[in-house]
């Protein structure tokens, strides 16, 4: 079958995380995504290992799986774009390219002659999408800087963590680096919408994207409740704002995640652990009531969850409908029978015989499945493809280029 977006292509000029992942879920749709790539170095997160790729032979790979993680379905070339020669390789590939994503810092491919004003003389239809921190404009927008700089400068930070007045309290950053993900999930979306747009119009266009822009909108539904109310967030550790109860509680021998969402929830709880007292408790009937009685509703739930064992609990609240979880770590994870049945580890040959797994797309389209095919690609190993394909240059041209260095 073919991909939703198989007659799209992608000049990729990003890496790290946040550029990467849009290109690759672009790549997962179907599109051909061609990632330019440092001459001798390439993505900064090729090197950020270990753990390393293995090589089927006992061995690593000198990429990395952070780099593994974000660069499936795409094909690596690389190109100087320092030099006039491979700036000038990069604008003929954007003639025939639909999609440019890049996340330079503001005003470097301008130098370059690579920005969108110049790239659009050449290709009007051309959809160009910039991922930095900060954005195009504002004071900030000539700083550099990492997820972490943007989990605490918009807010995620102040209410992620326990309470400053409880052991290990303060604030805490998210595990994984959800400012990057986050950005790279709101391009794609940009960067679709824009694909839409053109195919009624026939007219391309930009796309500003920020880091700090992204993760502010992250945290809209407690924002709302600033904006309506004045009063700032605060960190609740594993509760929840907004529902009681709902945390982590321990039990005789593990813990598990308790997750009342709703009245009908909280009912239900009571009638599974045979707490009909606590079910009539004019104090708890309701959300409202629960979240202000939170500090002598969370005892009693603690007190009556202590005593029974983990998976007995979990079985239990299950059959009663009421919402809740172990707490899985990744080995965890890939031997739930659930995450099994929804094949989310996919295992992708490459051409030089090693194998990559990799998490599978949550996309799920009937008619457009997302391709499964290429594995994240070794440095430069699509450039004699491409730039003879699509440009038309000679082996002895590509020699040449390449005792150059400019590719």
């Amino acid at each position: 079958m073919q991909g939703a977006l198989s007659h799209i292509r992608v000049l990729d000029l990003t890496r790290i995380l946040a550029g990467p992942w849009c290109t690759q879920n672009l790549a997962d749709l179907g599109a051909e995504v061609i990632k330019v790539e440092r001459p001798g170095v390439g993505d900064d997160t090729r090197t950020w290992g270990p753990p390393w790729l293995a090589d089927g032979q006992g061995g690593n790979l000198p990429d990395s799986t952070y780099f593994s993680s974000a660069n499936r379905g795409k094909k690596s070339i690389t190109v100087d774009i320092a030099t006039d020669a491979g700036q000038q390789l990069i604008r003929t590939l954007a003639e025939s390219c639909d999609v440019v994503v890049e996340n330079y810092k503001v005003g470097d491919l301008k130098r370059y002659g690579l920005d969108y004003e110049s790239l659009k003389k050449i290709n009007p239809a051309l959809i160009y999408c910039s991922v930095t921190g900060f954005g195009q404009d504002g004071p900030y927008s000539h700083r550099p800087g990492y997820d972490f700089v943007f989990q605490g400068m918009g807010g995620l930070m102040s209410i992620t963590g326990e309470k400053d007045e409880l052991p290990g309290g303060g604030p805490q950053k998210v595990g994984i680096a959800v400012a990057d993900i986050t950005t790279g999930m709101y391009a794609t979306v940009a960067v679709l919408g824009a694909l839409v747009h053109r195919a009624e119009t026939g007219v391309g266009q930009y796309i500003d994207t920020a880091l700090l822009d992204c993760i502010v909108a992250f945290g809209s539904n407690q924002i709302a409740g600033f904006f309506a109310t004045g009063k700032v967030p605060q960190r609740y550790g594993n509760a929840h704002a907004n529902a009681v109860p709902y945390g982590v509680f321990a039990t005789s021998d593990g813990q598990i995640i308790l997750a009342i969402a709703n009245d009908g929830q909280w009912q239900k709880f009571c009638r599974a652990m045979n707490l009909p007292e606590l079910g009539r408790d004019e104090s708890f009937l309701t959300t409202p009531q629960r979240l202000i009685h939170r500090e002598r509703l969370i005892p009693q739930v603690a007190q009556a969850l202590a005593g029974r064992k983990r998976d007995e609990l979990l079985v239990l609240l299950e059959e009663h409908g009421v919402s809740c979880a172990p707490i899985n770590d990744y080995s965890q994870v890939f031997a739930d029978p659930q995450v099994q049945a929804r094949q989310l580890k996919t295992d992708i040959a490459h051409p030089d015989g090693h194998v990559v797994s990799t998490v599978t797309s949550p996309i799920r389209l009937s008619e457009t499945p997302v391709r499964t095919d290429m594995a994240p690609p070794r440095l430069g190993q699509h450039t004699d493809e491409v730039l003879g394909a699509l440009l038309g240059l000679t082996p002895e041209s590509l020699v040449t280029l390449r005792e150059k260095k400019i590719i």
